[in-house]
């Protein structure tokens, strides 16, 4: 059983880093590889079916292009992933430029 959660974190940290653009093999790639280690299965569950999303859309939620609270069961990811990488919540009003 352990052996297949080890397998599950490699496979999604190598579908982080390998995204088909490098801006978010960079962002999703360095974000898994801090916290995948640290996942339960059930976020482990969670972070796959958010990799399954396409690059465009999780640019939107994460530049703030688009409302992230639009994200449904992955809104929470998408904050994460924005304090991972020191960017202020969506919420307090701050976009990134387009």
């Amino acid at each position: 059983m352990n052996d297949d959660i080890e397998i599950r974190r490699r496979r999604a940290a190598y579908r982080a880093s390998h995204r088909g653009t490098k801006e978010m093999d960079i962002i999703l790639g360095r974000f898994a590889e801090a916290r995948l280690p640290g996942m339960s299965e059930s976020q482990l569950s969670t972070f796959e079916r958010f990799l399954a999303l396409s690059d465009p859309l999780i640019t939107a939620w994460f530049n703030g292009a688009e409302d992230a609270a639009e994200a449904g069961e992955f809104e929470t990811w998408v904050a994460d992933l924005r304090a991972h990488h020191g960017l202020p919540s969506p919420a307090s009003g701050k976009q990134l430029e387009t």
